[in-house]
């Protein structure tokens, strides 16, 4: 293990940004679609089929490579992580047309697969070497809020660069490349966490497993994980497109302060109610998806845009904690030897559920108008998230 150039508590902040900017560069995209859209013409399918492949592009990694770092060391796989964000940021400077799109969104993906676990593991490690008596909630909370944080705070920089600043499509594609490129730079600083073996294990996609004596709680998390995301999916992938055609809304910084204030919900809710028991933080969930969707179904009706909006915010705080209370449960009933993979088949299942349903929406959306298209997937996840909510609450007891 090289020396580290800075201190261990220096690293975990280096750390934290790196991933904050990370996942924020995958979602400044969501407010530049209809720039695309308008420019090619392609219709809000082809939008779905972008964004699902990044959800894609995240499960593939994640199960291939989201445990490598465990021998191979987590400041290596942090850099191979970064530096696959910036090939995509290069993909959307140089080939921007349909293919080029669909290719860049699943190389971002893929970066976002190894990174999450990685840098969760290694701010954690590197908070305990720099702060041994503290809580390991500290590093928890910093990691949590870089995750969501970031996705939070993607589209409403894209947004920024969409109405304030010139060439919406080449400019912050560039600007993200300079800024990942940076990062990799920094993380050359950061102390190593892991020894890495002279004599690494053989490489295998990474294990996935339900835990056996706990299998019902266990598929009861995943489907409110599945539920949950799928509402992350409907405003990252297809808000923008609701905007123009529901509420003749073609501002690009309203559409990426949309799925901001949704994932900054998500984020603050986690943060704020941490130290609330898990039955109560599931009951606000439940009531937050419940209140939230039908406000974004009655303002989808009117229509009022203010309603839609704070119903999104509403429903987004509920997601947030049902997610927690999925994680929660997958780490409560896993099998101490096996976590890692218990975890990883959660995250799998959840970000199943941000491509899939947004998928079908938009393959139903080439043959009906979006407002019945609109309220039937809500229809349908506010009967799932409420549905799961519940269910994990009863078995919280």
């Amino acid at each position: 293990m090289s020396a580290p150039r800075v201190r261990h508590a220096a690293g975990f902040w280096i750390i934290a940004v790196t991933f904050l900017l990370v996942m924020a560069y995958s979602t400044v995209p969501t407010p530049l679609y209809p720039l695309y859209q308008q420019r090619d013409g392609f219709p809000a399918f082809t939008i779905t089929i972008v964004f699902a492949a990044y959800a894609i592009g995240v499960m593939i990694s994640l199960y291939l490579f989201g445990h490598v770092s465990d021998w191979v060391g987590r400041r290596r796989v942090l850099l191979v992580a970064v530096l696959l964000s910036a090939l995509s940021a290069l993909m959307f400077v140089f080939w921007s047309d349909v293919p080029g799109l669909i290719v860049a969104r699943l190389v971002n993906g893929a970066s976002i697969g190894i990174l999450t676990a990685t840098a969760t593991a290694h701010l954690g490690e590197l908070r305990s070497v720099a702060r041994p008596t503290e809580n390991s909630i500290v590093a928890a909370s910093v990691s949590g809020a870089a995750n969501l944080g970031g996705l939070a705070l993607g589209p409403l920089i894209g947004g920024v660069f969409a109405d304030l600043l010139p060439d919406p499509l080449m400019l912050p594609h560039v600007v993200f490349l300079v800024i990942l490129l940076l990062a990799a730079v920094t993380l050359q600083l950061v102390p190593e966490t892991v020894d890495i073996p002279a004599d690494p294990p053989r490489w295998r996609p990474q294990r996935i497993s339900i835990p056996p004596r706990s299998r019902r709680r266990f598929v009861i998390a995943a489907f409110g994980a599945f539920s949950g995301f799928a509402v992350f999916g409907l405003f990252t992938s297809l808000a923008p497109t609701f905007l123009v055609t529901t509420f003749q809304q073609g501002d690009h910084l309203l559409a990426g302060a949309t799925t901001f204030s949704v994932f900054a919900a998500a984020a603050l809710g986690q943060i704020v109610l941490a130290g609330v028991r898990l039955r109560i933080q599931l009951t606000v969930a439940v009531i937050g998806c419940a209140v939230g969707l039908v406000g974004v179904a009655i303002g989808a009706v009117t229509p009022a845009l203010a309603l839609f909006l704070v119903g999104g915010v509403v429903a987004g705080l509920g997601v947030g904690l049902l997610f927690k209370g999925a994680i929660g449960t997958a780490v409560a009933v896993a099998d101490p030897a096996r976590k890692g993979e218990s975890l990883a088949l959660m995250f799998l299942i959840a970000y199943a559920g941000l491509a899939l349903p947004a998928l079908v929406i938009g393959a139903v959306l080439l043959i009906e108008p979006p407002t019945p298209v609109l309220l039937s997937f809500v229809a349908v996840v506010l009967a799932t998230t409420v549905s799961a909510g519940l269910l994990m609450r009863r078995a919280a007891r």
